[in-house]
């Protein structure tokens, strides 16, 4: 049973870990950067206690969570092996194989008891004062485990994530990488570069003005922290890249097609996507249906499946 949790980055993700942790009567100590993100996090009731350093926040903890962007691991870890080099470590980023290299260069290889973990969830918002403690129920959690890595470490860090109401699921680090680069990584790039387009168009203020709900809904995502998503988007460069070209040829292939009025073509490709999407649908629906069948009865509340 975890008593008390450090949580190193006091954003979205890393508050809402800890507004779930501490609804569990688990003491969560805390350490962020930006000292007004730990004040707002004692104000708002996330956190029972602001740290002066992350050496501070890791003493005398079972388990410390990284919440930072990935190419800020390196200090941190620095840190964190000073003052507490045997406690159960885990994260949150959005690219693994990085994260290995930062503690391979601090450590001088990755400690049996790091966990590598990424929850697939999150917000356009971000900041502490956005922090959920119900933003990863019913939402898959993905943990990439080495053969070395020790397996009560991997336990106990599962353990935390379904208290919160997540699905657990294990992939091995090149795998988690190349999926969450088509899944994740260039929607979010797509939706970045979409706005950038249209904000560049004449007037950026009429355009937006008669946009509909499907700009609102595709570009949501653009709102997210770009600190962040740049450390993703160059820290998985090659499988971004690689899934990127595919998407232009489909593109310039899609372009050809209108240009030459081939309709019937147009139809077939439109069909073959929504078909495709129905499917990701249903299986959407079937996996939050099961993980919501596995919530234990504590937390079950009454909340109801999100996309």
């Amino acid at each position: 049973m975890l008593k008390r949790v450090a949580i190193i980055g006091l954003g979205l993700i890393g508050g809402s870990v800890a507004s779930g942790l501490r609804r569990q009567n688990i003491e969560v100590v805390a350490f962020d950067q930006d000292e007004s993100n730990l004040q707002q996090g004692l104000e708002l009731g996330v956190i029972d206690r602001a740290a002066a350093s992350i050496g501070d926040a890791v003493r005398d903890v079972d388990l410390v969570l990284i919440a930072v962007p990935v190419l800020a691991m390196v200090p941190v870890l620095t840190a964190i092996k000073t003052a507490q080099p045997d406690a159960i470590l885990s994260d949150v980023g959005s690219v693994k194989q990085p994260v290995l290299d930062a503690f391979i260069e601090v450590y001088g290889n990755v400690p049996v008891q790091f966990v590598p973990g990424h929850p697939i969830a999150g917000s356009e918002k971000h900041g502490v004062t956005a922090a959920n403690p119900d933003l990863f129920r019913q939402h898959r959690v993905l943990l990439t485990p080495l053969d070395e890595t020790d397996e009560r470490a991997v336990a106990q860090v599962s353990e935390l994530w379904k208290s919160l109401g997540a699905e657990v699921s294990q992939l091995t680090v090149a795998h988690h990488d190349n999926i969450l680069a088509q899944t994740s990584h260039l929607p979010h790039l797509l939706a970045y570069a979409l706005i950038d387009t249209l904000s560049a168009q004449g007037d950026s203020l009429e355009i937006f003005d008669y946009a509909a709900g499907g700009l609102r809904d595709f570009s949501r995502i653009a709102a997210s922290d770009p600190t962040m998503w740049r450390d993703i988007f160059m820290s998985n460069r090659e499988p971004l890249l690689a899934i990127l070209d595919q998407y232009s040829q489909e593109l310039a292939e899609l372009r050809h097609v209108i240009d030459s009025g081939d309709s019937a073509e147009l139809f077939e490709r439109l069909s073959r996507s929504k078909t495709a999407r129905d499917h990701f649908s249903k299986v959407l629906e079937q996996r939050q249906q099961r993980v919501a069948d596995q919530l234990p009865a504590s937390i079950k509340g009454d909340s109801k499946p999100r996309e």
